[in-house]
């Protein structure tokens, strides 16, 4: 998956769109310093990161 359609997958998750492309990056390089450092793949550290994206925008959206 390149940045772009890490982005895209953002805004469907509910990232604005504006912040898309830097938090695209953003995680990129945490998954891939997770990755390095822990007994997982790149894979499995994007989506534990994606996960909790997921969450935080779920407990925004009902105001938590």
């Amino acid at each position: 998956m390149d940045l772009t359609e890490l982005a895209a997958l953002l805004v469907a998750m509910g990232c604005p769109r504006e912040k898309s492309s830097e938090m695209a990056a953003q995680l990129d390089k945490r998954a891939k310093q997770l990755s390095e450092g822990d007994d997982r793949t790149y894979r499995q550290a994007m989506g534990h990161l994606l996960g909790l994206m997921k969450q935080g925008w779920a407990a925004k959206e009902k105001g938590l």
